[in-house]
């Protein structure tokens, strides 16, 4: 499926998908609570076949969080970004995609334990790099390091 057929695909799924123009993958910014039905009808939909989730990143743009999925498809051979956003920075939370793509398993707890984004139905959502006492969140741009001083 070419670039043009993927965008229509996608808007035709979630008509208030955000499109961004870049050269390499189409991207859509997607309302937190369509991700998960959207990425699931990705991955099944022969057309698309979505089958494998190879980036799945935490963004802090200071106004918002945000959680960046690059998926591809094996089969063939086009890929696209999923891009969903908040501006709660208290309590982040997102839909897993655990069940669809095991790999984020890993990642979805790596985005948990240096940016405090939560993801609802994960299976195993715990801590992977930083010590259980660690304060805070390090790669957010608000992170203060009171012991190492370092200053961004």
């Amino acid at each position: 499926m070419d670039f043009e057929k993927l965008k229509e695909r996608v808007v035709n799924l979630v008509p208030e998908a955000l499109f961004e123009a870049n050269p390499q993958f189409p991207v859509f910014t997607v309302p937190a609570d369509r991700l998960h039905d959207l990425a699931s009808r990705l991955k099944e939909d022969e057309e698309t076949a979505m089958d494998y989730l190879f980036c799945l990143s935490g963004v802090d743009m200071e106004k918002y969080l945000m959680v960046v999925y690059h998926m591809t498809s094996t089969r063939h051979s086009h890929s696209l970004v999923l891009k969903v956003k908040t501006e709660d920075r208290e309590a982040p939370l997102f839909d897993s995609v655990t069940d669809l793509w095991q790999t984020a398993e890993f990642h979805e707890r790596e985005v948990f334990d240096l940016f405090g984004i939560r993801f609802g139905n994960h299976p195993d959502l715990r801590k992977i790099f930083l010590d259980e006492n660690w304060v805070g969140f390090p790669m957010r741009k608000d992170y203060k390091d009171e012991v190492n001083i370092v200053d961004l």
